[in-house]
Formats: structure tokens, C-alpha cells, sequence
């Protein structure tokens, strides 16, 4: 489990099918251990092998194909998070590290206190989008707010547009989104009770 509150950027330093190896920050050294729990953009992945400055994990053709990982290359900044420990800070929300869908960046601009991000999903979607909830924007725990069937927005505050790949973002860049896993059971409950 994780909580979307990101620990550093990582770099890709190699994508190949089926793995990826990912630079990691120094205040992460140490930190991550061979069979831990790593998210990539809140991707949850498992830590392959740790060497100094670097982890390599494997990532399924599932992965690959529904979520942006796939599309990553030598280079690529990615956010990182390691799995929530005993004792760490649950400052964002639940986020699992399973991607619900791929968004994209449709605006990313300047305002008086920080950065606007808005984001397009799926339509099929929108029932898990509720304004001043939940949601992981490429593993980062937001608020969503001005939602509408197919787009969401959300204020980044400096350190979170600096502290997260979003300062490498651009409109039209696809993003791995997490819907709250509270409401997919309070969805998922509903619908069976109407259904007897």
C-alpha cells in the first residue's frame, strides 16, 4: 500500500520488455530492498534486484499495455514511492498502486499560488471522480475539483509541481490514474444490494 505522497524522481535508465531499471534518488538508497513493493508512477511494482544508485523490476505485458509504463524509455522521470511501512505518515490517501485507467494531460498552467493540472479520463469512469475526493494522478495523491463526465482538475501547490514529474509534464502527456478505492467498494456494495 501507499499513500501517493512521492519520495523522489527517479530516471529510467533502461526499458526493455518485460523490465525496467530505474535510477533511484539518494534519499531513497538504502531504503529499498530485493522483493519490496515500489511504485512507478503509481504503478506498484516488485524490487527485482537493488544495486547501488538503482532497482530493476519486472513489469507483465498487462502492465505494460494499461498503464503508461509501457510507453517509458531510457530517460524517462518517474515518480517514486515506496511501500507504506509501520510507524510512516499517512499524509495522502490509499492508494494500492493498481491503475484504474490512463488519463491525459489536457491543460498544465501558472497560477497566482501554484500550477492547474487538468486531467481527461475515460467517461465509463466518472461514477469513481467526485469533486474534493481522492484520486492518483501517476502515483501522486490529488484532489480532484471542477469534475465533469470526462475531465477533473487539480491545484499543485509549488512543492508538489517541483517534488513530481508534473514540472516535466506537457498537455496531450498520458498519465496513470487511481480512482479511490473507497468508492469502487461503496460502488461495487451499491450495485449489489440493487441488484436482490
Amino acid at each position: 500500500m501507499f499513500t501517493g505522497i512521492v519520495q523522489g524522481i527517479g530516471k529510467v535508465l533502461r526499458a526493455s520488455s518485460g523490465s525496467l531499471e530505474v535510477s533511484l534518488p539518494a534519499a531513497l538508497e538504502g531504503s529499498l530492498a530485493v522483493g519490496a513493493s515500489v511504485a512507478v508512477d503509481g504503478v506498484c511494482l516488485t524490487a527485482r534486484s537493488v544495486a547501488a544508485g538503482l532497482f530493476a523490476a519486472d513489469v507483465s505485458s498487462e502492465t505494460a499495455a494499461r498503464t503508461t509504463l509501457g510507453a517509458l524509455r531510457s530517460g524517462s522521470a518517474v515518480n517514486l514511492e515506496l511501500a507504506v511501512t509501520p510507524g510512516r505518515a499517512l499524509d495522502g490517501h490509499w492508494v494500492l498502486g493498481h491503475v484504474d485507467a490512463v488519463g491525459k494531460v489536457s491543460g498544465l498552467y501558472r497560477e497566482k499560488e501554484g500550477w492547474s493540472l487538468i486531467v481527461s479520463f475515460p467517461p465509463k469512469f466518472a461514477k469513481y471522480v467526485a469533486d474534493k475526493g481522492s484520486i492518483a494522478v501517476d502515483g501522486v495523491s490529488l484532489t480532484p475539483f471542477a469534475v465533469t463526465g470526462d475531465s477533473f482538475r487539480c491545484a499543485l501547490i509549488p512543492e508538489t509541481y517541483e517534488a513530481t514529474v508534473f514540472h516535466e509534464r506537457c498537455p496531450g502527456d498520458p498519465v496513470n490514474l487511481e480512482f479511490d478505492i473507497l468508492a469502487k467498494y461503496v460502488e461495487r456494495m451499491v450495485g449489489h444490494v440493487s441488484s436482490h
